[in-house]
């Protein structure tokens, strides 16, 4: 039975409301066909850097996950970004506690790496669910491409995740039609997306 570890964050500087957390919490409780032999662990970081130093180790060591499929928010972004590589900085940027992550994040190291994902098949599922999708090479410099330095890192441990994807969402609109300036997607656009991600993530895994 795969094992795919589910993650969203939780509120930051900027964002008091992050839709990714309702959003792991949902695709934790999605029933498929094709996920009937698939356990979905999800998980709501809060948004810290000692957050991930502290709960990504402990989430590996106990549920053994076979996938990671991470979600962040892009404030910015009107579109699905699927990520394809983490890179080895981040901005001093305070996070949700205050605290501020290390100018380089493997000192000496590659100037970026690329997530083990299947980058193309997610990019296709997203779209398939009508929702607009790209695929991305900056997974940013703050807590999202932190944790895909992290879990790029612990997949390339033996006996680690064989995939570890991620992908940043938009703001979502709170009502059922769009006013003037706000997010056009909705909460129920990025379900649908995500519950194709999800299958994509569970076949790769199997």
């Amino acid at each position: 039975m795969p094992t795919i570890l589910v993650t969203g964050f939780g509120p930051f500087p900027g964002a008091p409301f992050n839709p990714t957390g309702p959003l792991v919490a949902q695709l934790g409780r999605l029933r498929r066909p094709g996920l009937a032999e698939v356990k979905i662990v999800a998980h709501i970081f809060p948004t810290s850097y000692a957050a991930v130093d502290r709960d990504l180790p402990k989430l590996i060591a106990t549920h053994r996950p076979d996938a990671i499929l991470m979600f962040g928010l892009a404030p910015r972004a009107k579109t699905i970004h699927i990520e394809t590589r983490a890179r080895n900085t981040v901005a001093l940027l305070p996070d949700a506690g205050g605290a501020t992550g290390a100018l380089k994040l493997a000192p000496g190291g590659l100037p970026a790496i690329a997530l083990p994902a299947p980058a193309m098949q997610l990019l296709a599922a997203a779209r398939a669910a009508r929702v607009p999708a790209v695929r991305s090479h900056d997974a940013g410099r703050y807590l999202c491409n932190y944790l895909c330095w992290r879990a790029t890192e612990v997949a390339a441990l033996n006996g680690g995740p064989r995939i570890a994807a991620f992908v940043h969402i938009p703001p979502v609109r709170r009502k059922a039609r769009p006013r003037r300036g706000e997010p056009h997607l909705s909460a129920d656009d990025l379900a649908r997306a995500g519950a194709r991600l999800v299958m994509v993530i569970a076949a790769a895994a199997r």
